[in-house]
Formats: C-alpha cells, sequence, structure tokens
C-alpha cells in the first residue's frame, strides 16, 4: 500500500486534487510556458524575475487596480446624480426592446422579420394543407426522389421554407376537425369541433379575412374541395355547424349580416349554388343563389374550364368573381391531370388568384389577403390512399412554389404562411404484419404503378355494375383484375380473395383499392379519421413571422395573420353578436366508444380480408 506522498505507479490516475500534489501559481503557470516556448524555438530564456521584481510589479498592479475601482465609483455617483435630475420616461413612451435582443431570450431575427409599419402596402398569403402531417411529407420528399432519380438531399420546396410546428386540439377535443380548426386560424380561437366562424355557445366571432376587407384590402378563398366545405366557410360564414353548407353558401355571396366581405371564390361545390330544381343541385330548398350573387351582389360566374380559361391566369378577371368548376370536389390530382381539359388545378387557381387580386390592388394603398387550401391532401388521408395522396402533396408544393416566386417578383410587401389544420389516416411510412422478421423499408414504386384514385376506380366499378347488372360473376372479376387493377393500379399479383371481395362489396371498394396498394408499398395507417399529432408551419419569413417560430399553439397562427394585416378583428365580432341570431340545434360531435368486433370489419373492408 502507498503512503499518501509516494508517486502513483506508472499507469495510474492521479485525481485532479489528490492530496500531496503541489498548487501552481499564476506566475509559476507563465514561467513553465516560457521554458516551453523557448525549447521550441530555441531561443534563450530571460532571466528569472528576482523576488524584489516580483515586489514592485505586484505593487504598481495594486495601484493600478485601485485606481480603476475609484473611478468607476465616481462614474456611478455622477450617473446616478444624472438620472435623478432628469424626467423619467413615461408608460406612454417606454423603452422599446428589439425582438431577439437578450431581454427576451431568443436570437436575433433579420431587419425583415421585425414588425412592419402601419402605413405600409403588403399582401398576406395563408396556405392550409388539410390534413397534412408530417409523415406526408417524408412519403411525398422519398416518392419525387425515387421517380426523378433524385440524390438524398434533394427536398420539396415545402422543406427548405419549415418554420415551426402547431398544436391543433380542438376546445372540446384532443383531436379537432377542419372546422375547429380553421376557426382557429380566422378567429384566433378555439372552438368546438364542427364550428364555423364560432366560439364555444355558439357566439360568432370576426375573421381574419372580414376585417381585412373592412379594412380596404381585397380578399380571396382558393380550393379543391367544396368552397362551402370547413375551411374556407370558416373565413367568411358563421354557422353552428358545419354541415349547414346551404347556408354557408348565401352568406360566402354576401348575404349575411355583414354583406359581401370576398371578392374572388374559386373551388368546387357549385351543387350548393344552384336551385334543387337545377339538374347537378344538392341543395335543400329553391333558392338560386348564383342568381342572387349576380344581381344582387354583383358577381361574375364562371362554371367551367372553359370560363377558367377566358379569366387567362388572372389577367382578365373582374371582381367579384365567383368560379365553381365542379359539382362538389375537384378531383384527386391523380385523376385531374387525365381530365386536365375539365378542372383546373389548385396551382392555376392560385395562380389566376395572385394575379387578379394584384391587379385588383395596384392603385390601392392596401394589398390583399388571399386563403388558398390543398383540400384534398385530407380526403387521401381518409380513405387511406397513398397513391392519391402523394400527388395531392406535390401539387401543394408545386402552388407553394408558385406563391413564393410571386412574392418574390412583386412590388408590393408580402408574406407566405402555410401550415395544416390536423393529419389525416395517422400515416406510417412503413408498415410491418404481426410476426414478421423485420421489415425496415416501404416502397415507392407502387405508388408510381398507380395512374388512379381508390375513389375513380371506385366510381368506374359502380358504374360498370350498374352499365351491365346480368354480368356472371366471373366475367366481372376478370374485368377487375385486367381494367381496374392490373391495368389502373399497376398490381399483377392481386389475389383471388381480393378480386372477389370488390366484386362482391362494391359499396366498400375504396377501402378494399386503398388497402391493396397501401400493403404492397409497405405504408400504414393508424385510423380513418383525424390524429392529434402536431403538424409543419412553412413560411416565406417576413416581417412578424418570427413570432410564429417553434411549436405554437393553432390560434397564434390566427394571432399573427390579424397582427401582420393590422386590422381590427374584435371590431367584427361586436358587430356580428349585435346582429347575428344564431339558429342551431345543439348536438355532440362525437365518436363511438370502445371496439366492438363489427368495427374490424368496416376497417379492413371485408371479412376475413386482414392485413396479415
Amino acid at each position: 500500500m502507498q503512503s499518501p506522498t509516494s508517486k502513483p505507479a506508472s499507469g495510474e490516475r492521479t485525481p485532479l486534487l489528490a492530496d500531496g500534489v503541489p498548487s501552481r501559481n499564476s506566475s509559476d503557470s507563465l514561467r513553465r510556458a516560457e521554458q516551453e516556448d523557448a525549447a521550441i524555438h530555441g531561443t534563450p530564456l530571460s532571466p528569472t524575475p528576482t523576488a524584489r521584481t516580483r515586489t514592485v510589479r505586484e505593487l504598481l498592479l495594486f495601484s493600478w487596480a485601485l485606481l480603476a475601482t475609484a473611478g468607476v465609483i465616481v462614474l456611478a455617483v455622477v450617473l446616478q446624480h444624472r438620472n435623478s435630475t432628469t424626467t423619467p420616461p413615461t408608460p406612454t413612451d417606454p423603452i422599446p426592446i428589439i425582438p431577439g435582443d437578450p431581454g427576451t431570450g431568443t436570437p436575433y431575427p433579420a431587419i425583415s422579420s421585425l414588425t412592419p409599419k402601419k402605413d405600409r402596402k403588403r399582401n398576406l398569403i395563408f396556405m392550409v394543407s388539410d390534413g397534412m402531417g408530417p409523415a406526408s411529407l417524408s412519403l411525398t420528399r422519398t416518392f419525387r426522389q425515387h421517380v426523378n432519380k433524385l440524390p438524398m438531399d434533394d427536398t420539396l420546396v415545402l422543406d427548405q421554407h419549415f418554420w415551426g410546428t402547431s398544436r391543433t386540439r380542438s376546445s372540446n377535443s384532443w383531436v379537432t376537425d377542419s372546422a375547429a380548426g380553421a376557426t382557429a386560424f380566422s378567429c384566433a380561437r378555439k372552438s368546438y369541433n364542427g364550428a364555423i366562424g364560432m366560439e364555444p355557445g355558439f357566439k360568432p366571432c370576426g375573421t381574419v379575412l372580414e376585417a381585412a376587407k373592412r379594412a380596404g384590402y381585397k380578399t380571396g378563398l382558393v380550393v379543391t374541395t367544396d368552397v362551402t366545405d370547413a375551411t374556407p366557410a370558416c373565413f367568411a360564414s358563421h354557422v353552428g355547424y358545419r354541415w349547414q353548407m346551404d347556408e354557408i353558401a348565401m352568406q360566402e355571396i354576401g348575404e349575411g349580416v355583414l354583406g359581401r366581405s370576398v371578392d374572388l371564390i374559386l373551388g368546387g361545390g357549385r351543387c350548393h349554388f344552384l336551385k334543387n330544381s337545377t339538374a347537378g343541385s344538392c341543395r335543400q330548398d329553391d333558392v338560386d343563389v348564383v342568381e342572387i350573387g349576380q344581381k344582387k351582389h354583383g358577381w361574375g360566374y364562371v362554371d367551367d374550364r372553359a370560363g377558367f380559361d377566358s379569366l387567362k391566369l388572372g389577367k382578365n378577371v373582374s371582381l367579384p368573381l365567383l368560379g365553381l368548376f365542379a359539382e362538389r370536389d375537384v378531383p384527386f390530382e391523380i385523376d385531374r391531370r387525365h381530365m386536365n381539359d375539365v378542372y383546373p388545378s389548385l396551382s392555376e387557381m392560385a395562380v389566376t388568384a395572385l394575379k387578379a387580386l394584384e391587379e385588383a390592388t395596384k392603385d390601392s394603398e392596401k394589398g390583399f389577403f388571399l386563403m388558398i387550401e390543398g383540400s384534398r391532401i385530407d380526403h387521401a388521408g381518409h380513405i387511406n390512399d397513398p397513391a392519391a395522396q402523394v400527388r395531392e402533396v406535390l401539387e401543394y408544393d408545386k402552388t407553394f412554389n408558385a406563391v413564393l416566386e410571386f412574392i418574390e417578383e412583386s412590388d408590393t410587401e408580402g408574406v407566405l404562411v402555410a401550415t395544416s389544420d390536423h393529419e389525416t389516416g395517422g400515416l406510417s411510412t412503413a408498415w410491418q404484419a404481426p410476426n414478421e422478421l423485420p421489415v425496415y423499408n416501404w416502397h415507392p414504386e407502387v405508388l408510381l404503378q398507380a395512374n388512379a384514385s381508390a375513389e375513380y376506380l371506385t366510381l368506374l366499378l359502380q358504374q360498370h355494375m350498374i352499365a351491365n347488372p346480368v354480368e356472371e360473376q366471373q366475367q366481372l372479376q376478370d374485368w377487375i383484375r385486367e381494367d381496374l387493377v392490373e391495368k389502373r393500379l399497376g398490381i399483377k399479383d392481386a389475389l383471388e380473395i381480393e378480386i372477389n371481395a370488390l366484386a362482391s362489396n362494391p359499396l366498400l371498394a375504396m377501402n378494399i383499392f386503398s388497402k391493396m396498394v397501401s400493403i404492397r408499398a409497405r405504408i400504414g395507417w393508424s385510423t380513418h379519421g383525424h390524429s392529434a399529432v402536431d403538424v409543419n408551419i412553412y413560411s416565406s419569413g417576413g416581417p412578424g413571422t418570427e413570432d410564429i417560430r417553434g411549436n405554437v399553439e393553432n390560434i397564434e397562427v390566427g394571432g399573427f395573420l390579424r397582427r401582420y394585416l393590422d386590422v381590427d378583428v374584435d371590431e367584427i365580432t361586436r358587430e356580428l353578436r349585435e346582429k347575428m341570431v344564431v339558429d342551431v340545434k345543439e348536438a355532440e360531435m362525437t365518436g363511438r366508444d370502445g371496439h366492438p368486433e363489427e368495427w374490424f370489419v368496416e376497417v379492413d373492408g371485408l371479412v376475413g380480408y386482414t392485413t396479415a
């Protein structure tokens, strides 16, 4: 055993504070450094300073420190006297704190991200990717890399403008619906599932679009779904529940208590604007909303591809303009591209709206507010159709890029903010069956082979069965295999149980087609509804956008919209509550609890057909 003063043997570690290790003062350390430097460079070492020299040096250092301390004390006294004889700043003239300075605990932002001047003309484009969660971006990014043979670091335009994430719960559920999600954006208020521009208790709340119109901005809505669906409805109408679509249509054209708040509407949903005695109508009454809009509120109206083309991508538009290009929803992009002569795309409608609103505001002191929704990403998630979803996200990414280019080329200041109301489908970019060996992969080539959505294939199947009511079962199965599964889904190894299920259960065909693609691509889904996962926020950057950096509540996105435009939404809310009488039957929007056996039939699409 070693004595306390003995040296450790070679290879043993000496604790930093071990006994017996002599301490070194700063002069010893400096002297050792001088010795090492002299040895390295081959220069003579200066003589060791004598004790007297060290004493003189220490006295000089002490004197300097004493004088410096005295100077600091004198300076403090002078400053204190000056402050006591100077009028302090008043509460109405506070010392400003620059966003991002050490007093706020956040990084310094670029100059362009500071709050805009109130008198500056500006445009705000808000994009909503309905139902798109983070996994949808991973799915689409990988699909695009595979299809175009791109390197792994080649990303979507959205990826390059990632800004933060948003929490999505509603006021009455951990899992929001699109109505409560859009009300959080339009009103900056949490509300119940189903609410269209309403707060809990069926209290109408003013929207950023309505306040923008009141302040002199031009306004627009562009969607690929029915224009009376939840997201667009929440910006320009106020009803108790989202299924009151006939009333929503009336308010969107200007029949609400505020009058007309929208200048441009492009999308689907024509059936809600036609009286029920007209072919293609889905209204419950005989009100001709288009006619009221034209005669009473001055709307122009186009309802087909020729009418859209006449707008010349926004160069030939007179506002207000209502463009309804589908009876209900514009087809999924995977299908629409084969019907381009019938339906315009999201990017085409967005570019048209941007140009039309820019032209309408060129001589105005105000710019415009435009909401653009990639609506059918959500529908693909509900159906669990990955082939349809990747094409929807790609078209949304293309539209996002078009908006960025518009902002870059415009002489007017502009900001783009984009986010989702929620995620749909519980998408997972991998799937492994129980008791399988690890399968850590998925196959984008399966999605590439599909050239039609499950929705469209189901329509073709049902039309075929109606047109051929006495067709033999085997003939029907052969037609399904050859014309639908092999030709349109690109699946050459379909099982007999799959083909038989499609022929026997045409009402469940949409889920079966989707599952056939998902299983082969190794893509998983946890639900046919929404999930509570946080969703991404994207932005061009610009004045005030630092407010929605990081992880924020969805109502904070709504708060940014009103602050950037500098509009008084609360004034609109007060007016609505003074003038509106809300006629609504209270009802709870709840799902079923538990998991009875029959649920598995609904989820899988047929008895006996499982994912195992």
